[in-house]
């Protein structure tokens, strides 16, 4: 079990359970010069905060533009795929004369209490154009996976393996807090003693003269 506070694209502190320090990402404020210079084609893509989905009459993301995507990871590629699950339904649907090109096969998804949160339960099955975002850790195991995802921020908070040699792998997330106000100082190996604006300050004001 470990806690973990994340600011997107590329922040991230990991702890124990109780407050041992594993991980703190180092280089949030380093320079992208070389990001840029290189001029390949994905250092000219817009971050994924300033292009905007295309939504179906349910809410739910019906085309996904393309964007510099990412998501912080720690120890193997399990964490970004399950921030940001894309893995499981490809950036776009599928033409309806190749229904057999979807990434995965569902069942019918079902409302879920997770951890107090509302989320969407099913069981997903790959399809031969399954390809996980690190291959050591899918987040869809051969034959049926249980999957489920947060409602309000499309997080993949729990996966577990049904069938065959894997069955019982997988992970479980219990969302803390979404969009909360973060000190830099979580994410950088030494503090630079910020103040939490969060905390009241008091002021000693003495006797007037």
């Amino acid at each position: 079990m470990v806690r973990a506070w994340l600011r997107r694209p590329g922040a991230l502190r990991l702890e124990t359970p109780d407050g041992q320090l594993l991980h703190s990402t180092t280089g949030i404020n380093d320079s992208r010069d070389d990001l840029y210079v290189s001029a390949t084609r994905r250092s000219w893509l817009l971050p994924a905060h300033l292009v905007t989905p295309v939504y179906d009459d349910a809410g739910l993301v019906r085309r996904r533009p393309e964007a510099a995507y990412g998501e912080p990871s720690f120890g193997n590629g399990r964490l970004a795929a399950a921030l940001d699950p894309v893995e499981l339904a490809g950036n776009a649907p599928v033409p309806l004369e190749f229904p057999d090109t979807n990434r995965v096969f569902l069942e019918q998804p079902r409302e879920v209490d997770h951890e107090g949160r509302l989320a969407l339960e099913t069981i997903v099955t790959p399809s031969r154009t399954y390809v996980a975002s690190d291959p050591a850790a899918p987040l869809a195991h051969p034959g049926r996976t249980l999957i489920r995802i947060d409602a309000g921020t499309g997080v993949c908070v729990a996966s577990q393996s049904l069938d065959g040699d894997s069955s019982g792998k997988g992970h479980w997330l219990k969302i803390l807090g979404v969009d909360e106000y973060m000190l830099d100082d979580l994410f950088l190996a030494d503090s630079m003693n910020l103040t939490d604006v969060r905390r009241h300050i008091s002021w000693d004001i003495g006797p007037a003269a």
